[in-house]
């Protein structure tokens, strides 16, 4: 098989195309032919030894893929050779082939392209679990979404407006601004590289503005930084702010305004949900592909790249260059 390899802690740069063994699998496991693998933050992290998940060298990043089933392992009843899945392997996913354990496969509809399946499962499962079990977002409610046209903040927009609420999509852009309103937003707020004191006071006022006398109910920062404050100082009355992710740093927020607006502060880890509460994620996984069908989400695909060019992927990321979704094609 085919990988990207890291094999130093680095940048992007120090990816290697390795010819390797191709896997077999082991009790419990399947061996997937990858024709398709999303690429996340997540990946731009792990090579550099900065992820949670810290794999042992040499290793391939990519934590969501597509494909079909070459192998089975023993024990694996649930699918059969030649099934179409996605999985979400944690790692190893930049390759040709790759291991997966049978409790992360999840079969996609035969209309499904594999690009559109292997940039679903990690942005619109993060943003239903976030929006709905842990903001339990209403109908008529406003909703900020901090970093809004990236994988998931795009799958928010999404989200949020198929659940019937106004959304306020906060970019970096006017060309990220332009892309959520296609993608729905019913308003857009383009906020500053450098988010100094100044900056944070005009943005909380701008986001004020816009939301309304009653404030925003539900802010989904997947920013961080000095972004969240002014965020969450626009947030109304038992407001809900969804700590997503925090590639512009981990924020400090003053704890008063917690107090004083009777909100709260609220942690999305839906890696864990999907371990700890199976039958809640698979109804979701239910709900999100009958979403897909009628039409409602479809991931927002700007750039593919070819296997070997993963290294110009990350970069991309790195860089904040993506609208929605960046995949590889390994075909």
């Amino acid at each position: 098989m085919r990988a990207m390899m890291s094999k130093e802690a680095g940048g992007p740069e120090t990816l290697e195309l390795t010819e390797t063994e191709t896997p077999k699998p082991g009790k419990g496991e399947v061996v997937i032919r990858v024709r398709a693998a999303g690429v996340n933050f997540p990946d731009t992290l792990i090579i550099k030894d900065l992820y949670q998940l810290k794999p042992q060298r040499p290793f391939a990043p990519g934590g969501e893929v597509s494909g079909e089933i070459e192998s089975l392992g023993e024990g694996v009843s649930n699918v059969s050779v030649g099934d179409r899945v996605l999985a979400v392997p944690g790692y190893n996913g930049f390759s040709t082939h790759v291991v997966a354990h049978k409790s992360t496969l999840v079969p996609i509809p035969d209309d499904m392209p594999f690009d559109q399946a292997a940039c679903f499962i990690l942005t619109y499962g993060t943003s239903h679990y976030a929006l709905k079990q842990r903001a339990n977002l209403k109908e008529g409610e406003t909703l900020l979404i901090l970093g809004a046209a990236g994988g998931v903040g795009a799958a928010a927009i999404e989200l949020g407006k198929a659940m019937g609420a106004r959304v306020i999509a906060a970019v970096s852009s006017e060309e990220k601004a332009a892309f959520c309103k296609e993608l729905g937003a019913d308003e857009t707020l383009i906020y500053p590289r450098e988010m100094d004191r100044d900056a944070q006071k005009a943005f909380s006022g701008a986001i004020k503005e816009l939301a309304g006398p009653k404030g925003v109910q539900v802010v989904y920062d997947a920013v961080g930084g000095n972004y969240a404050e002014p965020a969450v100082r626009a947030l109304g009355w038992e407001g809900r702010f969804l700590v997503v992710g925090f590639p512009a740093g981990i924020p400090k927020l003053p704890l008063n305004l917690t107090l004083l607006k009777n909100c709260q502060v609220v942690g999305v880890f839906w890696g864990a949900f999907t371990q700890m509460e199976p039958d809640v994620h698979q109804a979701n996984l239910k709900e999100l592909f009958g979403m897909w069908s009628k039409g409602q989400i479809k991931p927002q695909i700007s750039a593919s790249f070819p296997l070997e060019k993963a290294a110009d992927a990350l970069r991309m990321l790195e860089d904040r260059k993506v609208l929605g979704k960046v995949v590889l094609n390994v075909d």
